[in-house]
């Protein structure tokens, strides 16, 4: 693993595991042996960050969540890689986890396209879940709702969802005091002899 170190327009030291543009100043690189994480006291945002806001911003719209929240979580999630993959299987660039693909019909978690519709759509069920309550619904991101109902519909007590919760909400800004309302309609498919469960905002043709 490498370290790139380099000076932002501002004078501000950076440091990340990915090489800069070239317009950063004075670029030096560190080998990082067997290295398995980096800490960092502020969060970095993604020089990708904007690559995906009119794919966010479709399906923000379309299932009432607020888009800065949807790119808050990203950020967190995968820092706009949409190659992610973390240690527990969790894919993509919202970090999807199998089994939460395999609900939303995901054929290719690794789709910009199908993963910020699919990871949309659990944070939607998750925010109708709690009520509309952002703090519940990002811990039960990171943590799973089985978490959160068993210690009594709070933030469960690990230190890395408390964290998790923390750095989205600071990303995302402060939460409107009223979420827009959407309903999701569940359907199952079967294809190739097995059932797909799908969720959409779009109501079935009758």
């Amino acid at each position: 693993a490498q370290i790139f170190t380099w000076r932002a327009a501002d004078g501000s030291l950076m440091l990340s595991n990915q090489q800069p543009g070239a317009d950063a100043e004075s670029i030096r690189t560190y080998r990082a042996a067997q290295a398995t994480e980096v800490r960092a006291t502020v969060s970095p945002i993604s020089r990708h960050a904007d690559a995906y806001d009119d794919l966010i911003g479709e399906h923000s719209r379309r299932n009432g969540v607020r888009q800065s929240l949807v790119k808050a979580v990203i950020q967190v999630e995968s820092a706009f890689n949409p190659w992610a993959r973390s240690p527990k299987g969790a894919m993509g660039l919202m970090q999807l986890m199998p089994a939460t693909a395999k609900e939303f019909g995901v054929v290719d978690a690794y789709d910009p396209e199908e993963n910020v519709r699919a990871g949309v759509l659990y944070l939607k069920q998750l925010l109708t879940r709690y009520d509309n309550d952002e703090r519940l619904a990002l811990a039960a991101y990171n943590a799973g709702p089985g978490a959160v109902d068993r210690h009594g519909q709070e933030v469960p007590p690990y230190q890395e969802t408390k964290n998790y919760v923390v750095k989205v909400n600071k990303l995302a800004g402060e939460t409107p005091s009223k979420a827009p309302s959407t309903v999701l309609y569940k359907s199952v498919e079967v294809i190739d002899g097995r059932e797909v469960v799908r969720y959409t905002d779009r109501p079935p043709i009758q």
